[in-house]
């Protein structure tokens, strides 16, 4: 089944040349007072020395050399990356690391009057980044980090590899998770995605009984979280879930070699918990939304497949995650509810080198009855416009392999009564009325 895309921001290229308020000011647009920063709030956690980003963008010496590059990709919105549909869905997150119109415009005018670096004085002070790492806002400096005690050693050419490795962090505590997130330190160029379980204390181990050393090997616990390539952290807004003393962490990685070179792999994974003793009201759950069977015909351009599954309980949907491979362009996730209304709760392009996860702000998370339908509406570009695409002649099929296709949605969210549910959304009718009636002018 065909559909052709009219919804993808990413594929249009954003014409800003400059903006009223600019123009209306004689002072030129410089570095430091108005560029640093934009680069300091949406760009320099990916972009500073040892992260996985192929320059820094922190001084003006870092940044100078990329002017005219950078004014493109933010022109276009192609960076940062972030790929949700503007118009249609929700469209508030707590994690938004698009550039708003202004910015994009200040930008633009910087490299425009010669990107001049302006009074070093003006800079704002630099922003911290304390053990190196790309952690995310709502995680800061973790409470706990696990890494794998040595690195994972990646062929220089071979078949995808899916690796299960347990590692002990030796918690001594039960607590639980209120964000997760995974940074690759080694092999970032090698590493699809890792999906993470926790095996519990008491549970039966699940795994083959294979060691690589002093890993284990074996697939095995429940899940914990999914990290793919360029994604961020998983927050859960206020819901929690339990780590109990003792746990092992399994990491299930999906590795594809490079051909270049033999690659040592690695990753930390942080944790923030909640206050020791402090129970959430609510337990996360993740939810695997299929987006239907990939089948993609040579150089077919907008191939669509579509998928289902139904809520047999009141939810709270937390965060979308689209997952696709190389092929991938674009995932919906349709609210389809017993009363038939159908809404589209999120649309958002896809890349394979940035796999973002949208967390939805918390008067914004979907509120959805039991007996809803989730709909998933993946697309696919096998064409040759598709820049990511090695072989627009080949005919794809559903499967794992990184040349194979598939296509879900990961859904961050947790189950309710019908009595939470209730409460839940008469909060919400209240905060949306409250807030209408604020906004409306006094006669």
């Amino acid at each position: 089944m065909k559909s052709t895309l009219s919804f993808l921001p990413l594929v249009a290229t954003l014409a800003v040349m400059s903006t009223p308020a600019l123009g209306q000011t004689q002072s030129p647009v410089t570095f430091a007072k108005d560029v640093a920063p934009i680069l300091q709030e949406k760009c320099q956690a990916c972009h500073h020395e040892g992260t996985v980003a192929p320059m820094s963008l922190v001084t003006y010496q870092d940044v100078r050399p990329w002017a005219k590059s950078i004014k493109a990709k933010v022109a276009a919105r192609e960076m940062p990356p972030w790929f949700i549909d503007k118009n249609v869905g929700i469209q508030h997150f707590s994690n938004d690391e698009s550039l708003t119109d202004q910015q994009i415009a200040t930008i633009v005018k910087w490299v425009d009057d010669g990107a001049l670096q302006g009074n070093p004085a003006d800079m704002p002070p630099p922003r911290k980044f304390p053990d190196g790492q790309s952690w995310q806002a709502e995680l800061g400096t973790p409470d706990f980090t696990i890494t794998l005690p040595k690195d994972v050693m990646v062929k220089a050419a071979g078949p995808d590899w899916w690796p299960d490795i347990t590692v002990d962090p030796h918690l001594t505590e039960d607590r639980y998770i209120q964000v997760v997130q995974i940074i690759p330190t080694k092999g970032y160029q090698v590493i699809h995605h890792i999906r993470t379980n926790i095996v519990r204390v008491g549970d039966t181990e699940n795994n083959s009984g294979a060691t690589d050393g002093d890993l284990d090997i074996g697939e095995e616990g429940v899940w914990l979280s999914e990290y793919a390539i360029g994604k961020g952290a998983d927050v859960y807004n206020g819901a929690g879930r339990l780590i109990k003393a003792g746990s092992k962490i399994n990491f299930q990685f999906h590795i594809h070699p490079n051909g270049k070179l033999e690659t040592p792999v690695n990753v930390v994974m942080g944790l923030k918990f909640f206050p020791k003793g402090y129970t959430p009201q609510h337990i996360v759950n993740t939810i695997t939304v299929p987006g239907g069977t990939a089948d993609l015909r040579p150089h077919e351009a907008n191939i669509r497949s579509d998928g289902y599954m139904v809520l047999k309980q009141p939810a709270r949907i937390l965060s979308f995650q689209p997952h696709m491979h190389i092929r991938g362009k674009a995932e919906c996730v349709e609210a389809i509810y017993p009363s038939g209304k159908r809404e589209t709760l999120t649309c958002a392009g896809f890349e394979f080198n940035w796999m973002r996860n949208y967390v939805y702000a918390d008067d914004a998370q979907p509120l959805l009855p039991a007996g809803t339908v989730l709909h998933c509406t993946a697309w696919h570009d096998n064409s040759a416009e598709n820049r990511a695409n090695p072989d627009p002649d080949a005919e794809i099929t559903g499967g794992s392999r990184t040349v194979d296709e598939m296509g879900h949605a990961y859904l961050n969210m947790y189950y309710m009564s019908e009595e939470d549910y209730k409460k839940e959304t008469e909060e919400r009718k209240a905060k949306q009325k409250a807030l209408s009636s604020a906004l409306t002018p006094t006669p």
